[in-house]
């Protein structure tokens, strides 16, 4: 039997300020800064939308438009340190680059349905939207074996680490906060899924681009203790500014002395 060709049209893209892969995390939640669905014009979308300001949540299906190959194995982002078939987990890496993601429907406006709680990074076509059904789509207490393994930690920032994340956010570092809480979850100082590593004084830090989050771990409790520029005084000295950040850390910087 021959292969079969299946022509799919996006209806629409995601806006949002998550850019990178590593600041989507890993599925939806309540971290995740909120994002925009807008839908193409002239193809009768305003009816298709009829309704759904009635749903609560809705099922959002995409394309994972920054991959470009597949893997068959891949290693799950928590519960084991061993790779699994991809059709076990739902790594992006797929044969096909489609995701599902299910978000709260925050407002619709015209052909832009603002949602929350979704791990989709802006520019990803939109292929359909469907409604969450509860006794339909809800089956508490059935997981993956792999995923079973997976314990959670509880997160907490001390109030430095905070005034640090305010004080950035108000200048756009804005996915900061989201990106620590997704990756010290779980398995947080596991460095073969994460930029982590162990400080000659038993701390941990973990790397966000330029940005560094400091942290200890005791029992099942993260406490991220303080956030850090990762530029040395020698980097920041240096007129290269490949990011187009360094006078934001020079700032910052100054602010803790």
């Amino acid at each position: 039997m021959a292969h079969e060709k299946i022509e799919l049209s996006p209806i629409g893209y995601f806006r949002s300020s998550q850019v990178h892969p590593y600041e989507a995390g890993r599925q939806p939640d309540s971290h995740h800064a909120n994002g925009v669905i807008e839908l193409l014009t002239g193809q009768n979308f305003e009816q298709a939308l009829e309704g759904l300001s009635g749903c609560k949540k809705i099922w959002v299906v995409f394309a994972f438009h920054r991959n470009e190959h597949w893997n068959p194995m891949v290693l799950p982002p928590r519960g084991r340190n061993t790779k699994i078939g991809v059709f076990a987990t739902r790594s992006p890496y797929r044969p096909n680059p489609v995701g599902i993601s299910c978000v709260d429907v925050v407002s619709i406006n015209k052909l832009s349905i603002e949602v929350a709680g979704a791990d989709i990074l802006d520019g990803s076509p939109i292929i359909d939207i469907k409604p969450y059904v509860a006794y339909a789509d809800s089956f508490p207490g059935v997981e993956p074996d792999w995923l079973k393994e997976a314990e959670k930690f509880d997160i907490e920032f001390s109030e430095v680490a905070l005034e640090s994340l305010d004080w950035l956010e108000s200048r756009g570092v804005d996915q900061l906060r989201s990106f620590l809480q997704h990756q010290l979850e779980y398995e947080p100082t596991n460095s073969k899924k994460k930029r982590v590593k162990t400080l000659d004084d038993g701390r941990f830090v973990l790397a966000y681009r330029t940005w560094r989050g400091v942290f200890t771990l005791e029992d099942r409790t993260v406490k991220i203790t303080a956030i850090e520029s990762g530029y040395s005084d020698a980097d920041l000295a240096n007129p290269v500014d490949t990011y187009q950040d360094k006078e934001l850390h020079r700032e910052f910087k100054n602010l803790n002395k």
